[in-house]
C-alpha cells in the first residue's frame, strides 16, 4: 500500500481540509494536522481530474482525500448517519485512500455555486437535487461530469464526494501508517 501525498505544488489544486478545522459538521477539529492523501492508484485519477478542470479555466478545491480509519470512527460517533458517513465497521472509501471531497473554483480562487456547502447533511445535497437554481445544477453536473470523465464514481447523496471504483478491493489505512500522524496525540 502506497499513499502519495497530494500537495498545491506538486498537483496544481488548493487544499482546505475541512477536519483539520472546526469549519465542518462535528464543529471542532478532527484532524491533529491537514493531510491530503490518496492511494496510488487514485492519484492519476486526480491529476487527470486536474487537467479536465484546467482546460475549462478552472481548478479543484479539496476537502478531505484520505481519512484514517480513526477519524472515521470519530465522525460515526459524532452523527452516525449512514446516508452521509461510511459505518467504520464496514470502511469508507476515504479510510481506503481512493475517495476524495472537492469543489470547483475559478481563476479568481472563488468557489463554484453548488447549492449548499460541504458536509451539509441534507437532500438538497444529492446529486439528483433539482431544488437548487439552474446555475448551480450546471456547476453540479459540470463536477460530476469532469469526475467522471476522469474515472471516479460518485456518491448520489454527497456532490463533492468522488471514489474509486470497487473501492471496497483496497485495505482500510490506520494513522499509524503514516510516515507523520494527522490524528491528535
Amino acid at each position: 500500500m502506497a499513499l502519495i501525498e497530494i500537495t498545491e505544488e506538486t498537483h496544481g489544486v488548493m487544499i482546505d481540509i475541512a477536519y483539520a478545522t472546526a469549519d465542518n459538521f462535528t464543529g471542532a477539529p478532527v484532524y491533529g494536522r491537514p493531510g491530503c492523501y490518496l492511494h496510488e492508484e487514485a492519484e492519476p485519477l486526480l491529476r487527470r481530474a486536474v487537467e479536465l478542470a484546467a482546460a475549462l479555466d478552472l481548478r479543484i478545491r479539496i476537502f478531505d482525500a484520505f481519512r484514517p480509519s480513526e477519524a472515521q470512527w470519530a465522525l460515526w460517533n459524532h452523527t452516525p448517519d449512514p446516508d452521509f458517513l461510511a459505518d467504520p465497521r464496514r470502511g469508507s472509501p476515504h479510510s481506503r485512500g481512493v475517495a476524495v471531497d472537492l469543489t470547483l473554483i475559478d481563476g479568481d480562487g472563488r468557489d463554484l455555486d453548488m447549492g449548499t456547502p460541504f458536509d451539509a447533511f441534507t437532500p438538497l445535497s444529492h446529486h439528483g437535487c433539482t431544488d437548487h437554481p439552474t446555475e448551480v445544477q450546471r456547476n453540479r453536473f459540470l463536477l460530476l461530469g469532469l469526475m467522471g470523465a476522469a474515472g471516479w464514481d460518485f456518491y448520489r447523496n454527497e456532490w463533492w464526494h468522488y471514489q474509486m471504483f470497487d473501492s471496497r478491493r483496497f485495505p482500510v489505512i490506520s494513522d499509524s501508517e503514516l510516515p507523520q500522524p494527522m490524528m491528535p496525540a
